[in-house]
């Protein structure tokens, strides 16, 4: 009888393991989904926005 509880112990503690790499693998890509997104939407302001330095700006600082 011991062996079936140790065997259902085991395979409890192998189902917590993996939930929690589950739910940190759904983090990771939430995480990434929202950086892709906020750079979207960011990318059309940014375009739009004039450049702080033209070419000769950068130029004329690393002669």
């Amino acid at each position: 009888m011991s062996g079936i509880e140790t065997d259902v112990r085991e395979i409890k503690e192998n189902i917590r393991v993996l939930t929690e790499k589950i739910d940190e693998l759904l983090h990771e890509r939430e995480t990434a989904a929202m950086m892709k997104l906020s750079e979207q939407s960011l990318s059309t302001f940014l375009n739009e926005e004039p450049d702080l330095y033209t070419v000769r700006d950068v130029r004329v600082v690393y002669r």
